[in-house]
């Protein structure tokens, strides 16, 4: 260990110590999530749909997936709790200028001057991972979480009283309607009526975001089947009240003639019976022979087969 310039080795260098924990790479799981499918793992490309969890897939790959669950290996993991498509609301997303003169389907390689597809409309921020960003369940309209909050909220509509006072009962209702929508805003880009509390999803959200989203799902799927449940015992009980009765089924009524066309067509049968005594009246002997006597009893036998018995005797 000498003549080495007099370096001498501590016990601390020589010991073993515990390796520390390999962390995860933030910036390649932050890009995983904003530019590839969670589902199929490609690139995002439109139609792009998203869950109540915030998460974002391409249409056709879950398409797939609800054709074939076993399609992907841990689609179930991922994308289980998606029933069919009621479950996911297709975005409306806004283009990134700088891009948007580009192909729309992103490249699959890992340069790191990539740019995303999308900005939010209202701040051109671009969808990346670095801000937040949300989106309007009724609509599907993206738009950064900032650029939301910037807007102030839409003012309730002023329900004025009637001159004429109509009562209580209308004022109360006018104020009812007045405050619920008071209680929802506009979608700045659409138009459409959200509610704040309940219909602002947030794309790629925290573990703690996430769980809260789920919370929130699971409640508004347990209130489902208590209100089918409803319907079919409603449903029961009026079939039960009387088990023993059948409608019957009530005639069906003859349609009346027209008196004109009744009596032309009485007209037209008598005329014809009046031609056909004419014409019986003026035939000839030997050609009513030929008829027969419809009042006299009518032979087996014919023209053809009459005394052919003992032909061959």
């Amino acid at each position: 260990m000498g003549n080495d310039g007099g370096s001498i080795p501590d016990r601390r260098d020589l010991v073993r110590t515990k390796a520390k924990a390999e962390q995860a790479d933030k910036a390649n799981q932050t890009r995983a999530r904003w530019f590839f499918c969670a589902l199929s793992k490609r690139p995002l490309q439109e139609p792009i749909v998203s869950c109540a969890l915030g998460r974002l897939y391409n249409k056709d790959a879950l398409l797939e997936f609800l054709l074939d669950r076993k399609q992907y290996g841990d689609g179930e993991a991922i994308c289980g709790h998606i029933r069919s498509l009621k479950d996911v609301k297709q975005l409306k997303l806004t283009l990134n200028p700088t891009t948007a003169s580009k192909s729309a389907a992103p490249a699959a390689t890992d340069s790191p001057d990539e740019r995303p597809q999308f900005v939010c409309p209202l701040t051109f921020k671009e969808m990346n991972g670095a801000q937040p960003f949300v989106y309007l369940s009724p609509c599907g309209c993206v738009f950064s979480l900032s650029g939301l909050k910037s807007l102030g909220s839409s003012s309730p509509k002023e329900g004025g009283a009637s001159p004429s006072g109509s009562g209580d009962e209308g004022k109360k209702e006018k104020d009812g309607a007045a405050t619920k929508d008071a209680q929802l805003e506009l979608c700045p880009q659409c138009g459409a009526k959200y509610s704040k509390s309940e219909d602002i999803i947030t794309l790629n959200p925290s573990p703690e975001e996430e769980e809260r989203l789920r919370s929130v799902m699971e409640r508004k799927r347990a209130a489902e089947p208590q209100k089918k449940g409803k319907k079919r015992k409603a449903g029961a009980a009026e079939g039960t009240e009387a088990p023993g009765k059948k409608k019957k089924a009530s005639p069906t009524p003859a349609p009346g003639l027209n008196p004109n066309i009744a009596a032309s067509s009485r007209a037209v049968v008598t005329s014809l019976a009046m031609e056909e005594a004419k014409r019986k009246a003026g035939m000839s002997e030997a050609v009513k022979s030929l008829y027969g006597d419809p009042s006299k009893p009518k032979n087996k036998e014919t023209f053809m087969t009459m005394g052919t018995f003992t032909r061959y005797a």
